[in-house]
């Protein structure tokens, strides 16, 4: 089966700097990858060369078995690669319905630009049917810097998906959440699983191990560890290097 995903030493430096060193890792087609380390790790500066945010020093990133190393995110995004972020990224000074609107304008022609956006029948259709997947119907008309940071994080994570990737990137989904928000974020993540391939950032432990098919642990900068969540958890290396104990 030929991987969703495919990394092959991918490294990048800022100056003397070896953010992410030879990094190798398969996510395969319909199932939730999820990568972790510790703060430092080199996870985020590994997401922003797998979307094309930074060029790499070195090594391939392939999509379906084709190359797209560095090649820039809006080539990416017609790929098939989508992703989220860390920080919160909207814009928050336009309603969630115009936040959604603008993501799912991928669907039409280029000339559709130049028409009122009543003539963008794909794009409106897109956008209703993620306010509705993600509860957001009632708060279409209210302005994303308004909404809670729960629904904030949600709207992005929809914004994402109104391209249809077939692999998405998930940066901290539940970063700074509620415990309720938490769990109703990984039902959505584990919902998404099938139906694409998510490869996911997180620091909540819990949450990684109930989610994931397959974990990779990295520590400064390389790959420490992979495998089966409970196979990665308890590996001594990744329990002195993350859990902090052995």
């Amino acid at each position: 089966m030929t991987a969703a995903l495919s990394v092959r030493d991918l490294t990048v430096n800022f100056g003397a700097l070896v953010a992410v060193n030879a990094m190798s890792f398969d996510a395969a087609p319909g199932r939730i990858t999820s990568v972790i380390g510790p703060n430092g790790a080199g996870k985020s500066s590994l997401f922003n060369l797998i979307s094309g945010a930074i060029r790499p020093t070195a090594g391939r990133v392939q999509l379906d078995g084709r190359d797209v190393t560095g090649q820039p995110p809006y080539r990416l995004l017609a790929a098939g690669l989508a992703r989220s972020f860390q920080i919160t990224n909207l814009f928050f000074e336009l309603p969630v319905f115009e936040n959604l609107r603008l993501a799912a304008q991928i669907h039409e022609t280029p000339l559709k630009a130049l028409l009122p956006t009543r003539r963008s029948a794909r794009a409106l259709d897109r956008a209703e049917e993620l306010l509705d997947r993600f509860g957001l119907t009632a708060k279409a008309q209210e302005l994303a810097g308004n909404l809670s940071h729960g629904e904030q994080r949600r709207l992005e994570i929809a914004v994402a998906l109104a391209a249809r990737p077939r692999v998405l990137l998930l940066d901290e989904p539940t970063q700074g959440m509620s415990h309720g928000d938490t769990a109703e974020t990984a039902d959505m993540i584990r919902r998404l699983a099938g139906e694409m391939t998510v490869l996911l950032i997180e620091h909540d432990i819990g949450v990684v191990m109930a989610l994931s098919d397959h974990v990779v642990v990295m520590h400064q900068g390389r790959k420490l560890a992979e495998g089966a969540p409970a196979v990665v958890r308890a590996d001594p290396a990744v329990q002195a290097a993350y859990f902090g104990h052995a």
